[in-house]
């Protein structure tokens, strides 16, 4: 089945708009830096002082896995991107030391390995679902995806699937979505994003945390209530 590669420009026009009537002055409008930059941005300043690639390496190098396992988590608890039930499975699965040392090694390696991106997402994939698991299912996009995107957002976007299938369908573009993480949705996802950012480009994204929050705002029912919201105080 052919891809679409380009994005329905009539439908990236409304969505620009739509964006534009909660933020006017875009990605830097007073309100878009306190309701979605911010937090975004701490958390990944956050990453880079406490597992920056040296940092990083160094307590790999000396067995540290529970270590940086915690750190990880102190950076996801600033985010609100897993569901509760996410997080504990991701709390859980780390706990043990085998766990800790699945998590980090095979985290590192996605972000700071040298072979092919689709090796080391794969590679990825398979480290999260060798996690211990206590009750819910460790494996999600989100789980899968949240710690690239906040650690290297120049490169990776997060994926939250109700919301990126109905701004990909929205916007035309084929994501070839499974429900089971595969780096074949990855990378139709970053491509999606790719395009986006194009697109979008005179609003000036900083990065994909700034193009994530362009496609949530088309494709999450909370965006949808403020709109309704907005409309009415209109009246």
């Amino acid at each position: 089945m052919p891809t679409t590669e380009k994005l329905n420009p009539r439908s990236l026009a409304k969505h620009r708009k739509r964006f534009l009537r909660f933020f006017p002055r875009g990605f830097y409008d007073e309100r878009y830096i306190d309701w979605e930059h911010t937090y975004k941005s701490d958390a990944h300043k956050l990453w880079q002082h406490l597992l920056n690639q040296n940092e990083f390496k160094r307590l790999l190098q000396h067995g540290e896995f529970p270590e940086i396992a915690t750190r990880a988590l102190q950076v996801e608890s600033k985010c609100t991107f897993l569901f509760s039930f996410e997080k504990m499975a991701l709390r859980d699965a780390v706990r043990t030391p085998h766990g800790a040392r699945i998590f980090a090694e095979g985290l590192y390696d996605l972000l700071h390995g040298k072979g092919p991106l689709k090796t080391r997402f794969v590679q990825w994939i398979v480290a999260v679902s060798e996690l211990p698991r206590k009750q819910s299912r460790v494996v999600s996009w989100p789980i899968v995806t949240f710690f690239p995107y906040i650690a290297q957002p120049q490169k990776y976007m997060i994926m939250k699937p109700t919301a990126m299938r109905f701004a990909a369908a929205e916007l035309g573009f084929e994501l070839q979505y499974s429900s089971k993480p595969s780096y074949a949705t990855y990378e139709r996802l970053l491509k999606f994003g790719e395009l986006t950012k194009e697109a979008i480009k005179d609003l000036k994204p900083r990065n994909f945390h700034d193009v994530q929050t362009f496609l949530w705002v088309i494709g999450s029912s909370e965006y949808e209530r403020l709109e309704q919201e907005l409309l009415e105080g209109l009246r």
